[in-house]
């Protein structure tokens, strides 16, 4: 057991602190005051320095390294805002992942470099107006027509929804009732009835786009199907991967948090010493890092633990539910410390408390993790249902 970054990956980290503290910062701030995703030609960039790769097979254009070194580099744009980390989370962690451990050769090869290269964001398009949580309620449905699936249906609170080119539908492909007769579908967006509701205007997460999908008798090659029915259990598995994700977007907050804090307190004076000379805020800051420490080292477990693979439902559930509630937690703090400054919109502090709450609700709420932790410890499921 070794708590030490290697040689390697402290050179990708510094990399990528280097490169996000260099050149994103203006941009995070533009995204935040006009609500716009990360431009085209900045992804691409990102694409040219390998970030969007990281831990992809390098059969497809990746660097083929572990999930580890993935968000080791994630957290670093996720200090700088969490608008400018999306590209790297949905490819690092997100819904790219599905199609790799899942789909066919063939889209595999026609998605994958695509993505790499910042050519094509993925998104994934699971929850309805009337299934969230309660997710196998869901009632998009799939019809097999000869050698094309027909899809009808509404999905809601898709993330990337009207700006991403690629959408990962799940989709009721059978009468079979429940978990049982849902599979996922990929779906390009300019296909014929596929359309957009307006955009959410959301709490935080600006620069994120988010909008209800409209499916109406969509059609696209049989060749697109990713998880026939009775999959369900496979794309479940893939979000153990996203919870890491999720939770290294909510680290990057924290941690950043922690970092303006602590300089904070060291330059403000008042009654003719700096802030940090009182022991209240030393025992502030003090909490602050143990739990950012506390979550980072969560994750990591997940991550390594996992290696090429698929991190634990159990690990990556702990990770997730730690880190969505420590974000919050820190993030408030550090306002706390700021005091006028880290409520004013000129700074970023009020910015990261309003992003804190988003992770806590997105990829499955804190509830949910403990649920999953809990039926991890105990050995079994629990039916929510009854």
């Amino acid at each position: 057991m070794n708590f030490e970054l290697n040689e390697d990956q402290r050179e990708l980290q510094e990399m990528a602190r280097k490169f996000a503290r260099s050149e994103l910062p203006d941009l995070a701030r533009e995204i935040e005051d006009k609500a716009i995703p990360v431009p085209e030609e900045m992804r691409r960039r990102y694409g040219e320095m390998g970030f969007l790769g990281i831990n992809l097979p390098a059969e497809y254009g990746g660097l083929g390294l572990g999930h580890l070194e993935a968000l080791l580099v994630l957290e670093q744009f996720a200090m700088v805002s969490v608008a400018v980390a999306w590209p790297l989370f949905e490819a690092l962690t997100g819904p790219v992942r599905t199609i790799e451990h899942f789909a066919s050769p063939q889209l595999k090869a026609a998605t994958i470099p695509e993505v790499v290269k910042g050519n094509k964001i993925v998104a994934v398009s699971m929850s309805e107006p009337a299934a969230g949580t309660a997710l196998t309620d869901l009632t998009t449905r799939g019809q097999i027509d000869g050698d094309e699936i027909v899809l009808t249906g509404q999905k809601r609170w898709c993330s990337g929804a009207g700006h991403s080119d690629l959408y990962i539908v799940y989709a009721r492909l059978s009468d079979a009732p429940g978990a049982k007769g849902i599979g996922a579908v990929l779906v390009e967006k300019e296909r014929a009835g596929l359309s957009f509701g307006r955009p959410e205007e959301l709490m935080g997460f600006r620069g994120i786009p988010s909008a209800d999908i409209f499916l109406d008798e969509v059609r696209v090659p049989l060749g697109n199907m990713i998880v026939p029915e009775g999959g369900f259990g496979k794309l479940m598995s893939a979000f153990s991967l996203e919870r890491c994700g999720n939770a290294t977007m909510g680290l990057g907050i924290a941690a950043a948090a922690l970092e303006d804090a602590t300089n904070y307190v060291q330059e403000r004076k008042q009654f003719g010493k700096e802030l940090v000379e009182f022991q209240a805020v030393q025992i502030r800051l003090a909490e602050m890092a143990m739990k950012v420490e506390a979550s980072r080292l969560l994750i990591y477990r997940a991550a390594v633990n996992a290696e090429q693979g698929l991190p634990s439902i159990m690990e990556s559930s702990m990770a997730k539910c730690f880190s969505n509630e420590m974000v919050r937690d820190v993030a408030a703090n550090g306002m706390q410390l700021l005091g006028g400054y880290g409520y004013s919109k000129e700074y970023l502090m009020e910015q990261r408390v309003r992003d804190s709450f988003a992770w806590g609700i997105a990829g499955g709420t804190t509830d949910v993790q403990k649920t999953n932790i809990a039926a991890s410890l105990v050995g079994r499921r629990f039916n929510q249902r009854r």
